[in-house]
């Protein structure tokens, strides 16, 4: 006989993968919204002729948002547009450029694909499949520039699939640019040596809600191993666009998987130039969920390099994730001041299978690479870590060990295996991705309900620490009992 809380479990799953008897909390398009301002743009528009209206609709998104009028939304048509995007326009009220049909709509070119620039703010841009063409194409696909005056503001990337840049990152936000949020979008593949989100000299960034991966095979590209971290968050350019250290960035609420790169990068770095300057500061980075399903060893899924005031908490990192540290990376790097005010809390770090930290080239586990004179004042309390029913690594040269958390929790969290992870890349002869969803929403409870939630109550549930975030990875209210790692576990759950 199937225990009650088994079969609420399993009814519960059933009803997320089939999106009926969950209703997700987070909204990741506008499009039950009505507007009397709907302007229209089709691979045959006509920009010279045409009014923008559905039935003599321009031919380019950037002809459209230098003739609309401020609160409008802009519906473009599914097909494909090529070439170089820029737009540059303040608005008050706002704009919404939207894909008629979620990811329908393909903006492709050679050069940097889409950009932001100079005097814009107030500018959405929703439901895109946004890339480079082939391997002979300049930096960039989506670029979100400040400019050295510093005026690209409340600017939004919803919903959208960016992938595949041939050379440099998916997306560069940078030069001053302010309050910019990035939430619901799939990034895979990026260029050699560079990131899927590179965030550099700016401030009050959201990360939230998204789905990093890379699968090269499937874009046709070759496994290099060169390609760096997901997220970067850096400064690179001292006070040139008047910011010095990217300030009040949040990083939540996303999945990172599927790791291809390089053995001396991982899903998230914080700092990376070795300036004689705190090149972030003010980062939090919590309920995100950080899956090991590659057998290629990264350096550590998270790291620091010259920051301060950083706080990681209520992460889940889980499964056979091969690295040099399994828990976290504190360097400094060039000429970077100590790393200081650095927190790891709530967090839970799970591997089944006793290799914890065991990467390429090592014949140990490690849990951390934190040397006392490259980190300052610190916390790490309150965590769990387990590491298959073998005992945890302890190192006599790193300043943070596991033995360090007096209120460490080693019990087993009973987190699913990630062998069934499908990597869901984009079909777009079928309109769907390779797992079987129609939306990125759909990916991304699919993947949390499939790895992200924990079967031992028990040992997730702690009330000590205070400091939990509001909600969880799906957008639950927490309640107490409060549950480490990313998944808020319910009673009446489980």
């Amino acid at each position: 006989m199937i225990k009650m809380k088994n079969l609420l479990f399993i009814l519960l799953s059933v009803s997320i993968f089939n999106c009926y008897g969950f209703v997700s909390p987070v909204v990741c398009d506008s499009s039950f919204t009505s507007s009397n301002k709907l302007f229209f743009v089709a691979p045959k528009g006509d920009n010279y002729d045409g009014n923008g209206s559905r039935l003599s609709p321009w031919g380019s998104i950037e002809v459209a948002v230098s003739k609309v009028p401020d609160g409008a939304t802009i519906i473009v048509k599914k097909g494909i547009y090529q070439g170089s995007i820029k737009l540059k326009r303040q608005f008050k009220n706002g704009v919404i450029i939207r894909s008629e049909f979620p990811y329908q709509a393909r903006l492709r070119n050679n050069k940097r694909v889409l950009a932001i620039i100079g005097n814009s703010s107030h500018i959405t841009i929703e439901g895109f499949d946004i890339s480079h063409i082939d391997n002979s194409a300049s930096p960039l696909v989506v670029h979100i520039d400040g400019g050295s005056s510093s005026k690209v503001n409340n600017i939004t990337l919803r919903n959208n699939i960016i992938h595949d840049s041939y050379n440099n990152d998916l997306l560069k936000i940078n030069n001053g640019a302010e309050n910019i949020k990035i939430y619901c979008n799939m990034f895979y593949n990026q260029g050699d040596s560079d990131e899927h989100i590179d965030i550099n000299s700016v401030r009050n960034i959201t990360i939230s809600d998204n789905v990093f991966f890379n699968d090269f095979i499937s874009s046709h590209r070759k496994i290099t191993g060169k390609s760096a971290s997901f997220i970067v968050v850096k400064d690179s350019n001292a006070g040139e666009d008047n910011v010095i250290g990217s300030n009040n960035i949040n990083i939540h609420r996303n999945i990172l998987l599927n790791w291809q790169g390089s053995y001396g990068h991982g899903f998230i770095l914080i700092g990376e130039d070795g300036k004689p300057y705190f090149e972030a500061k003010s980062v939090n980075v919590y309920n995100n969920l950080f899956l090991g399903n590659s057998k290629l060893t990264m350096r550590s899924p998270f790291s620091i390099k010259g920051a301060k005031d950083v706080s990681f908490f209520n992460n889940t990192i889980t499964g056979d994730l091969p690295t040099s540290a399994y828990g976290m990376r504190v360097h400094r790097e060039g000429e970077n001041p100590i790393n200081t005010n650095i927190h790891f809390y709530n967090n839970i770090w799970s591997d089944d299978t006793g290799t914890l930290g065991q990467g390429k080239d090592q014949s140990s586990n490690d849990f951390s690479d934190t040397l006392p004179f490259q980190l300052d004042t610190f916390t790490f309390e309150n965590n769990l870590i387990y590491n298959g029913g073998a005992s945890l690594p302890y190192s006599l040269v790193d300043k943070i060990n596991p033995t360090g958390d007096t209120k460490l929790v080693v019990l087993n969290p009973v987190l699913p295996k990630n062998s069934q992870l499908i990597i869901p890349h984009w079909l777009s002869d079928k309109n769907q991705f390779f797992d079987g969803s129609y939306t990125i929403r759909g990916v991304f409870e699919k993947i949390v309900f499939l790895t992200g939630i924990p079967k031992n109550n028990k040992a997730v549930q702690s009330g000590y620490n205070p400091l939990y975030p509001k909600k969880d990875i799906v957008g639950q209210i927490r309640s107490q009992p409060y549950s480490l790692g990313a998944f808020q576990i319910s009673n009446d759950t489980f």
